[in-house]
């Protein structure tokens, strides 16, 4: 996906931690299921697995039930600059496109500024709001997990 392409949806958060725990919080699996996924994020959501490669090139599957209906969250690691930087893919295993998402984190006082950009295939144009509004309230999550 060319960059001149894509639609960008894009979150900024300030944490009261270090840029070297909030990225940990994003590659350690007893740490995702704190705040992206599972019922401390959505009712009703149980999370069957989370398999993490934590490397560049390594892959990431992150299945959850939400009901009557497993979804399967799959990527890979594309940057890993340890803690200011992640990039990786980010789709569901059933998806005909997917996205990338950004993860850059600058220190900010005696915690960090996170900003989250996810590039979009345009024909998921109509979903940015969308993403925002999950990612805003999944980065709530991670901020009261890493309290």
């Amino acid at each position: 996906m060319a960059a001149r392409e894509a639609i960008s949806a894009i979150v900024k958060r300030r944490f009261e931690a270090s840029p070297e725990i909030v990225f940990g919080a994003w590659i350690k699996p007893d740490r995702l299921e704190r705040w992206m996924f599972g019922p401390a994020v959505r009712k009703g959501e149980e999370i069957v697995h989370l398999s993490i490669d934590p490397r560049v090139g390594g892959a990431f599957s992150f299945l959850v039930q939400r009901g009557e209906v497993a979804v399967e969250h799959v990527g890979r690691y594309l940057e890993w600059e340890r803690p200011r930087r992640l990039v990786f893919t980010w789709t569901t295993a059933d998806a005909e496109v997917g996205s990338r998402v950004l993860i850059d984190i600058a220190p900010d006082g005696g915690g960090c500024e996170l900003t989250l950009t996810q590039n979009l295939h345009p024909t998921w144009a109509h979903f940015v709001d969308q993403a925002e509004q999950a990612w805003s309230h999944m980065l709530d999550a991670l901020a009261r997990a890493i309290a």
